[in-house]
């Protein structure tokens, strides 16, 4: 069994990440994401149009869906067209770039937070006549993990911290916002409060519907002597591709404070044994495709 899991030590989540469909089956735009997240892992940067469409056929997605998926991605400011010896092709633009790097602290986290850590508070005031970055700072804090602990107060464990202050920081929303770090000294049990800050049963819910569609893939990969690459390069895209939302949803609360058999314990575990199993050999499938 793995460690509790909690999701850092990599980089694949940008804006998308925090825009998957509450459906299973992964968005086109998603999948390509997080194509981008394994090639920037093994050091590249730009793809060919070309590329990403033999890319993407390994797990089911047709050429124009990957070519709408393409420009929507590119009206986002997701990625950046540039044509490279007279092919057409596409970049991570700098902003997703920035995301990437911090989305990896997450998404390949495995040590999951501790009580003794402490929390973080983040406590914002913003002036009526400015009132569309209040929302806007809700908007960051839920994406990062934050629980509600009452109006204008935002509570995460401590290990949010960097993360934090450079969102704030990166989207000048610093000087509506104080940060603090805390523990909780009395009153109330930190397990109920915890149900309070966070919809725990909508996170279980997805969990389960995490589990539900990658088990499988681990049971028939635990089974397998070799690794062929282009069915590794596809369970491993599914799998990240699902996974990457998660610790965006779930900030790594300290497994005392969860219910018994937590199924985000079980998910973190099956999503790291398909990473240990699946990744190498997806990186050897993209260098094949990329090489011709």
């Amino acid at each position: 069994m793995l460690p509790l899991a909690c999701y850092g030590d990599r980089v694949t989540a940008v804006p998308e990440a925090a825009d998957a469909d509450n459906g299973r089956a992964a968005q086109p735009r998603h999948l390509i994401v997080s194509v981008y997240g394994v090639h920037h892992q093994a050091g590249g940067e730009w793809l060919s149009v070309a590329s990403l469409i033999d890319l993407l056929a390994a797990v089911g997605v047709d050429e124009p869906a990957v070519r709408s998926s393409i420009s929507r991605l590119k009206r986002r400011g997701v990625l950046d067209a540039v044509r490279r010896d007279g092919a057409a092709g596409y970049e991570l633009s700098g902003t997703a770039l920035d995301l990437l790097r911090e989305g990896d602290e997450r998404i390949f986290r495995r040590d999951r937070a501790k009580l003794a850590d402490g929390w973080l508070l983040a406590v914002f005031s913003v002036p009526e006549a400015e009132r569309h970055k209040r929302h806007v700072l809700r908007t960051q804090l839920s994406r990062l993990g934050f629980g509600t602990a009452s109006s204008g107060v935002w509570i995460a464990p401590a290990h949010l911290y960097e993360a934090t202050v450079g969102t704030l920081e990166r989207l000048g929303l610093a000087e509506y916002a104080d940060v603090f770090r805390a523990e909780h000294l009395a009153f109330g049990d930190p397990r109920e409060k915890v149900r309070e800050w966070w919809d725990l049963d909508q996170l279980d819910e997805l969990y389960t519907a995490f589990l539900e569609e990658h088990e499988p893939a681990l049971r028939r990969w635990q089974r397998r002597r070799t690794t062929p690459t282009d069915e590794a390069f596809a369970d491993y895209l599914r799998v990240l591709t699902g996974w990457r939302r998660m610790p965006y949803l779930d900030p790594c609360l300290p497994a005392e404070l969860l219910p018994e058999g937590w199924s985000g314990i079980r998910a973190a575990e099956v999503f790291f044994t398909l990473h240990d199993r699946l990744e190498e050999a997806a990186r050897t499938h993209l260098r094949q495709v990329l090489s011709g």
